[in-house]
């Protein structure tokens, strides 16, 4: 047996070894996504479970990239995922909005989706028309822009540092119910959109439950 792997081309013994690696990281991949699966079957939240005592914030009156309003009131009834971005991002928050858009093809269907300016100054209503088209989610995601002030009523009741020029901001998304309160977070890092669907899910079932 020996002689006969010694006789093999480096080339071939090569390609073995890389068709051997692919296998194992197809079958690492189902099983992740059938543990995620059965957890949220299970009635489990893979995110973070946020605490109860946090207030409901509504958006303050702040308007989105075609100049309407966002209220959060118009959004009861449904999931809603907050996430919080800026428009000049070249790494976590593209990262960020692709996981999200992989989570609603995951569902199937599409729930509101609000992204909240972190950099007031540069977010403008351009640029963010112009991030949505990049990662393909025009009319599947609001922006929340406006003046630091207001915006900043927000950072606090989500916990999240802004982007400042020596500081990242907090690259964090929020899953409210369908009653607005602030249930499930998760971390640009552990976000992915087999996770984000299944705690989607898990709130529209408990939301038609409680109806």
């Amino acid at each position: 047996m020996a002689n006969t792997l010694r006789a093999v081309s480096p080339r071939v013994r090569l390609a073995l070894f890389l068709t051997g690696l692919f296998a194992l990281t197809a079958v690492a991949s189902v099983l992740l996504f059938a543990a995620g699966d059965r957890a949220a079957r299970g009635g489990v939240f893979q995110g973070a479970s946020r605490p109860a005592t946090i207030p409901r914030q509504d958006f303050a009156g702040l308007r989105d990239e075609r100049g309407r309003v966002v209220r959060l009131d118009a959004l009861r009834g449904s999931p809603v995922v907050v996430t919080f971005l800026y428009t000049t991002c070249e790494d976590t928050c593209p990262l960020t909005v692709d996981q999200i858009r992989g989570a609603l093809d995951e569902l199937g269907h599409d729930v509101p989706v609000i992204a909240v300016s972190v950099d007031p100054a540069n977010d403008t209503a351009r640029a963010a028309k112009r991030f949505s088209l990049q990662r393909r989610m025009t009319g599947r995601m609001r922006w929340v822009l406006g003046d630091e002030a207001r915006l900043r009523r927000l950072w606090t009741a989500y916990g999240v540092a802004p982007q400042t020029e020596r500081e990242e901001h907090s690259a964090s998304t929020v899953l409210l119910d369908a009653s607005g309160r602030q249930r499930i977070g998760f971390s640009t890092s552990v976000l992915t959109p087999q996770a984000l669907a299944g705690d989607i899910a898990l709130l529209e079932r408990e939301g038609a439950t409680a109806g």
